[in-house]
């Protein structure tokens, strides 16, 4: 008996040193690329506008189409997206000049910064910012946002720092989990399509607005990359398994009332309350883009 029981200590011990030492593993290896610093090109529009209707488009970029309100809150001053757990904390920062916010010390190279390349004034990556789809915004509506966001009203609000934790950390290490970083592609600003009830232009607002980053290239869905638990994102292809039998009418209930055409509700990890402000030649242009998609079944991407 004696003997077993030194066995089980041994198995016992070697086990708690395996797994001392891939925790360890995890701290150092997710560290490392946490706190990796990146030489990014910032490149700021050559025009940042004060002019009534530049703030207001940029208003509704940041509210509609952009979505900026979908993470930050209704006043942009902050919002936690995932409490404290074993995954980690993640919140959207104070984007206003009232206490605990980033606009009174944020240059135009700032907001640049965070929202074309998805980095700290330090260079190290941010965790809660879908910069790989608003690197495709072009210059002249990246500068109204910021017009937008250089004027929003004060919010005094403090949010704690997001950070991964020792599962978000190990997802990071196995690869489950990217970096905004690691998803932002280093491109130009894209040519500007003229707004307009068009394909071309529904093409535009589908990059920058996250339909092609939930949905993929080819917007048939699939795993969408975020907390635990994130919904898959629906097929928008013309396919069986997507909006084959879908009409206009249908995209737009779905879009900007968050019903699909058989009636059920669409989770709004989908932002479609936001979308529910964007103008009916965006919803047109939008949904002439989705029909010339080839059809694809689910999943893809």
């Amino acid at each position: 008996m004696g003997r077993l029981f030194r066995w089980i200590g041994i198995v016992v011990a070697a086990v708690l040193a395996l797994v001392l030492l891939a925790a360890a593993f995890v701290a150092v290896v997710s560290w490392r690329r946490i706190s990796r610093v990146h030489t990014v090109n910032v490149v700021v529009p050559r025009t940042i506008p004060t002019d009534a209707a530049a703030v207001e488009h940029g208003k509704h970029m940041a509210t509609a189409t952009g979505s900026c309100t979908d993470c930050h809150g209704p006043d942009l001053g902050g919002n936690v997206l995932q409490e404290p757990s074993a995954f980690g904390t993640l919140a959207a920062p104070n984007l206003t000049r009232g206490a605990g916010g980033l606009g009174g010390a944020f240059t135009e190279t700032d907001w640049v910064r965070a929202i074309r390349h998805g980095v700290h004034r330090d260079g190290t990556s941010l965790l809660v910012m879908p910069s790989e789809v608003f690197v495709f915004m072009n210059e002249t509506d990246l500068g109204d946002l910021i017009a937008y966001l250089k004027q929003i009203p004060a919010v005094d609000r403090t949010m704690p720092p997001s950070r991964l934790g020792p599962l978000g950390r190990a997802l990071l290490v196995a690869g489950q989990v990217t970096l905004i970083t690691d998803r932002t592609p280093s491109i130009p600003f894209p040519a500007i399509v003229p707004p307009g009830p068009t394909r071309e232009y529904g093409r535009y607002i589908a990059s920058y607005a996250g339909c092609i980053g939930c949905h993929g290239p080819g917007l048939s869905g699939g795993h969408v990359e975020g907390p635990p638990g994130a919904p898959p994102a629906a097929n928008l292809t013309p396919h069986s398994s997507g909006l084959e039998n879908w009409t206009e009418t249908d995209f737009d209930h779905a879009l900007r009332r968050g019903v699909r055409k058989n009636g059920t509700p669409i989770n709004i990890f989908m932002p479609w309350p936001n979308f529910s402000g964007m103008t009916d030649d965006e919803v047109k242009a939008l949904w002439l883009f989705v029909r010339s998609v080839p059809p694809k079944p689910f999943g893809n991407k």
